[in-house]
């Protein structure tokens, strides 16, 4: 036990310099435990950065079985571009465009000022159909009228356009300002295109102001000039004629949509394939979060040497574990699809090195995707393909009730229970510091009367000689 001195003053104790000593000593055993306390909680902040760094590993596996299954679409005119989901099919196409679509766009004649009144502010109701034109004929498309209302309240040209946008009715109103003498000028335009949204504008103002800028009816009343025609995409692909209300389209080729975005002049090639771009991406992410998580594991679970501090998670069963599982699984091999041969990851170049972590081999999985690539997929994505077992791996790890929450839970558990030991011993401690207080002080009161009496003593005696 370690050596307790008592400071005197004068032939008494210093009580609170003993007792504070004394206690020093006693509390040992509760420093121990919260230092095991500590430790305990080192372990739970080691286990949650490998359960990110899982989680990290998980989503880079998730994300190569996604791109194995993956297409791209590419093509050869920078002004049509492509996209491929997993549902398409390998291919190459032609594509001739000759024309795009178009929405309508109608401009009214000019006006000196955008705030000047158009009619004696006479409430007139404006009504626009959509359809097909074909010469003089217009035919609706069957969406059904929509109306705004001019009066007194906007019967300029700034009001007008602001009760057309508000209204959201399909069409857009501009106002532009060509540089003549009556140089404000409405736009107005359909919202949607394709030959299919022309528009009918009608007013019940005949003859008013409104009436004048706005009617236009391609079988009659044309007050407004048109300046593009409604008109839908016209292309041929592989030499079928086809047609498109806009220039995005879906539909034509199972899996693809793609946008015209100019007219061709030479056929353009629109190729479909297996995005294998995206899976190297995928694959050197699978390998690099690999590595980052084995590192930790390793480092964490690593005893003390002479040269080297002990990880916190030193000799940890559970972490162990996980390695020992992590080794069953990539030695492991899958099952070779029927007629496949690939049974190993070394084989499509993701290799294990002496130290343990992985090594990707672009050049070695460029040519495996390209001799087979469903055997390569079922390597990975099939029942027993290497991401299937890891993904399955790492969510019974770090799921709920997984080995990772249920060994932080065991050790939570053990905090505890020293955390209890603590609250018992430090009662234990305020009980005996009030002992050994109030046995010192009276010890230093019996000091202190027989220094009196020693005292008083002295000088009887010397009085008497």
């Amino acid at each position: 036990m370690a050596s307790v001195a008592a400071s005197t003053s004068a032939g008494t104790i210093d009580v609170p310099s003993l007792v504070s000593q004394l206690m020093s000593v006693e509390r040992q055993p509760i420093n121990t435990l919260n230092t095991q306390i500590a430790s305990y909680q080192s372990q739970i902040s080691s286990l949650g950065t490998i359960q990110g760094l899982i989680s990290s590993f998980q989503s880079a596996e998730q994300s190569l079985t996604t791109s194995l299954q993956g297409f791209s679409a590419v093509s050869s005119n920078a002004g049509i571009t492509a996209t491929a989901t997993s549902s398409a099919v390998a291919g190459t196409y032609s594509l001739n465009v000759s024309a795009l679509a178009q929405a309508q766009s109608l401009v009214a004649t000019g006006q000196t000022s955008t705030t000047a009144t158009i009619n004696a502010g006479t409430s007139t109701t404006v009504t626009f159909d959509f359809g097909t034109t074909s010469g003089t004929t217009f035919t609706s498309n069957g969406s059904g009228t929509k109306s705004i209302t001019i009066d007194s309240t906007n019967n300029t040209l700034q009001g007008i356009r602001d009760a057309i946008n508000t209204a959201n009715i399909g069409v857009t109103a501009t106002i532009v300002n060509d540089g003549s003498a009556t140089p404000y000028r409405l736009v107005i335009s359909s919202s949607t295109s394709g030959a299919s949204n022309s528009l009918k504008i009608t007013t019940n103002g005949a003859g008013n102001g409104v009436d004048t800028l706005l009617a236009y009816d391609p079988a009659g009343t044309k007050n407004m000039t048109q300046t593009v025609a409604a008109q839908n995409a016209s292309y041929t692909m592989n030499g079928i004629a086809m047609t498109s209300s806009t220039n995005t389209v879906g539909g034509a080729i199972q899996g693809v949509t793609f946008t015209l975005g100019a007219i061709t002049t030479a056929p353009a090639t629109l190729t479909v394939a297996h995005d294998t771009n995206a899976i190297n991406t995928a694959a050197s992410n699978f390998v690099s979060t690999y590595n980052a998580l084995y590192a930790q594991l390793k480092s964490r679970s690593a005893y003390g040497t002479a040269t080297s501090t002990a990880g916190s998670l030193a000799g940890d069963g559970t972490v162990r574990l996980m390695m020992g599982q992590l080794q069953s699984i990539f030695m492991t091999p899958a099952t070779p699809a029927a007629g496949g041969s690939l049974t190993s990851l070394a084989q499509v170049g993701i290799t294990t090195q002496t130290d343990g972590t992985l090594k990707l081999d672009s050049a070695a999985l460029n040519t495996a995707l390209t001799n087979n690539y469903s055997d390569v997929t079922n390597l990975f994505n099939s029942a027993t393909g290497f991401a299937t077992r890891l993904d399955a791996w790492a969510t019974s790890t770090i799921t709920a009730g997984g080995l990772i929450s249920q060994h932080i839970s065991d050790i939570n558990t053990s905090i505890t229970g020293l955390n209890n030991k603590i609250s018992q011993l430090n009662i234990r401690m305020n009980a005996l510091q009030a002992y050994y207080t109030t046995q010192y002080s009276n010890l230093n009161m019996m000091l202190s009367s027989m220094n009196s009496t020693s005292s008083y003593l002295t000088q009887a005696l010397t009085s008497t000689k």
